[in-house]
């Protein structure tokens, strides 16, 4: 099964619009921004990259623009461990694994999730939200190299 395709810039903006939102010169910026990160992305480095384009953007504004984004299922917020927030454009919903020894980060499909959120819901009543899940241990490469 394929992922589904990126969303452009003006699909994006089609749905800020679609949920009742204006689309301002930040908004457009933020999504910009977004659009062009790989992976997971700090605030402050989102922040840092919306200023380059509109130096006039607050970090406040793009926390709420965030924020917004969120509400509307455009982006993802995730705490990986013990750094800040990282947020990305919303997709395929997955699960982190974050070494506690090189700090590297794996995204993993949402179904290596499923016994674990049916155990969950079936023994706490409790509905794991897969969109932040992060479990920290040690990669491959960490335990490699403390056996050797």
């Amino acid at each position: 099964m394929s992922s589904p395709a990126p969303l452009t810039l003006d699909e994006l903006l089609a749905r800020v619009r679609a949920g009742g939102r204006r689309v301002t010169v930040a908004k457009r910026t933020v999504a910009r921004v977004l659009l062009t990160t790989t992976g997971h992305t700090r605030a402050d480095d989102l922040i840092n990259d919306v200023h380059v384009m509109a130096p006039d953007v607050s970090a406040s504004t793009v926390y709420r623009i965030l924020d917004e984004f969120e509400e509307l299922g455009l982006v993802v917020h995730a705490h990986l461990g013990s750094g800040a927030a990282v947020y990305h454009l919303a997709g395929p919903v997955h699960g982190h694994l974050v070494c506690n020894v090189c700090h590297a980060t794996t995204e993993v499909p949402s179904a290596v999730f499923d016994a674990l959120a049916q155990d969950l819901r079936h023994e706490y009543g409790f509905t794991l939200d897969r969109h932040h899940v992060a479990l920290s241990g040690v990669c491959a490469a960490c335990a490699r190299r403390r056996i050797s």
